[in-house]
């Protein structure tokens, strides 16, 4: 890495993603995507639970909305000078694109291409997330150090505390001088003191890995949680790639440019120099303090732990700096639109490009209240063969330890978004005896301790098509589009369709039955009668099919 002279790259960048969290938010509001919030509210008790009725409360993904808290208080009256914004980086697919400086569709693709062309960050003499520097003394006052940042409850109600959650923790392999970026929650014990949780599950945090190694040295693990800086830095801690892998090298590569970095104050870490806010400190390598309960992304409160104790060294921040949080428990919900957006392509490239698997048309990673991982739906051509379906099948429940407990594959008439379509095609198209597999031994991932087992298993279900199947029984395309132009002229109430809400044919539909169909939308049904008098046959059982019988004798 090297130094080069401090200059303000965000400022300069003329296209491509904004290299600055308030350059960002400045691009949500041209493009009509923030709330801004101007009247007294409570960061403990209403602030959170306003931004999840947009998740909460039946509203299409795209009318989602960042919201800017302009006055902030907490339940003693105290006033933050500091804004709070919340759902900026990923309350929808189109506000994470506009910070990846992507449209959706590229996403996938942009992630493929920066991890495969890492470009190093360049580190800078001076930065604006130091502009301000609280340490020593000022970090124990009664009312300073964490006191100063209006810092949400998440679960009022549930939450032990104010937790840090739109986070990207730095931490550094003692040993290879690697850094890893992690999104971890980190709760306030003391002015200066936080309660941190790493995952220590299978597939779970970089971090952790790194405080094993400290732990094995009897050394302090320097700790930098940021908050607020470019979104394309931040998307790279719930990414989970390679511990080896410095992600600042994946968020230049996203950028377009090398990320600018500074060291911090107090802890021998390079953070983003255009952040908002760092918090650093020393993790202790020995002793766990209590931790929780926190409301989890799985959808269960997380109860007490003993998990990291963190010791707060320096608070760094602009001059007038934004505080990020993110809305994440049950989902749907920011933290499920940050892993959904990237997990999806990264999937479909795993399974179509890497193992060559014929077929295969879509990934959809089931967002509502499962949290992304654990239910995968495939999407398959129609007559793809089954050993391709199967092969999808064990490679989507294999790829990482905490997604794929339970893979559903469908044909590609269904929507697997649409989780009714799912059911349809899992009631009509799969025998239970030979489409669904059970696969054990694997690990329990991610989700709530209590009443959990260690070693999970996975279930396999093939809902394709397996032949030709009769049309789906609405009115085809053609009439539903002519009966929808006339409800908008009637002004009847706004329309949400999903899929299906028209016919279409699935194999098993003939020509004389197309002409049956096109006689009776015209009024020419009495002609298909006279010709389906002319085959009336005796010695026959009500309901036999008439291609089994054959031609009428002459």
């Amino acid at each position: 890495m090297l130094d080069q002279p401090d200059q303000r790259g965000a400022s300069a960048k003329a296209a491509g993603p904004a290299l600055d969290f308030q350059q960002h938010l400045a691009a949500l509001e041209a493009a009509g995507l923030v709330v801004r919030i101007d009247r007294p509210v409570d960061k403990d008790t209403e602030l959170h639970p306003l931004v999840r009725w947009q998740f909460v409360g039946g509203m299409p993904e795209d009318k989602r909305r960042a919201f800017l808290f302009t006055n902030v208080v907490d339940g003693s009256g105290r006033k933050y000078e500091m804004p709070v914004v919340v759902g900026a980086l990923s309350a929808s697919p189109e506000i994470y694109a506009i910070g990846m400086g992507q449209p959706v569709e590229n996403i996938g693709q942009a992630w493929l291409d920066a991890v495969a062309h890492p470009i190093k960050p360049v580190r800078v003499n001076s930065a604006p997330c130091q502009e301000v520097v609280v340490k020593g003394d000022e970090l124990r006052k009664p009312d300073g150090g964490l006191k100063l940042l209006p810092v949400p409850i998440s679960t009022p109600g549930f939450d032990a505390a104010p937790y840090f959650t739109a986070t990207l923790c730095v931490t550094k392999d003692p040993e290879s001088g690697v850094q890893n970026m992690g999104t971890y929650r980190a709760g306030l014990k003391a002015t200066d003191r936080l309660g941190v949780r790493m995952a220590s599950r299978i597939g779970g945090a970089g971090g952790y890995q790194h405080w094993l190694k400290h732990r094995k040295l009897k050394t302090p693990m320097p700790c930098a949680i940021v908050v607020g800086c470019a979104p394309v830095v931040t998307f790279t801690g719930p990414q989970k790639l390679a511990i080896d892998m410095d992600e600042m090298g994946v968020a230049g590569a996203l950028a377009g440019e090398p990320i600018r970095t500074v060291k911090c104050v107090t802890v021998d870490l390079d953070v983003p120099a255009d952040s908002e806010i760092v918090i650093e400190g020393l993790v202790d390598p020995e002793l766990l303090e209590p931790e929780g309960p926190f409301g989890e992304s799985h959808g269960y409160i997380a109860l007490e732990d003993f998990n990291m104790s963190m010791q707060v060294t320096a608070i760094t921040h602009k001059k007038k700096p934004v505080f990020v949080s993110i809305i994440s428990q049950v989902t749907p919900s920011e933290s499920s639109v940050i892993k959904k957006v990237a997990y999806e392509p990264m999937f479909l490239s795993h399974l179509r490009d890497q193992l060559g698997i014929k077929g295969i048309r879509a990934v959809s990673l089931h967002e509502p209240l499962s949290n992304v991982r654990p239910v995968i739906f495939l999407k398959y051509a129609q007559g793809s063969p089954r050993t391709e379906v199967w092969r999808g099948l064990h490679a989507a429940s294999g790829l990482r330890a905490d997604c794929g407990k339970i893979v559903v594959a469908v044909s590609d008439d269904i929507d697997p978004t649409n989780t009714n379509a799912v059911f349809w095609s899992m009631a009509y198209r799969a025998n239970p005896v030979d489409d669904v597999h059970i696969v054990p031994h694997r690990s329990s991932g991610h989700g709530p301790k209590s009443g959990r087992v260690p070693n999970d298993s996975s279930m396999l279900i093939d809902a394709t098509l397996k032949q030709a199947f009769p049309p789906l029984a609405l009115p085809t395309r053609e009439f539903m589009d002519r009966a929808r132009k006339i409800w908008d002229e009637l002004g009847l109430p706004a329309l949400s369709p999903q899929p299906p809400w028209h016919g279409y044919t699935l194999g098993d539909w003939n020509e004389t039955w197309e002409t049956y169909a096109r006689r009776a939308v015209t009024g020419a049904w009495e002609q298909s009668g006279k010709e389906t008098l002319a085959q009336k046959r005796g010695g026959l059982t009500p309901e036999t099919p008439v291609r089994d019988v054959g031609e009428p004798e002459k």
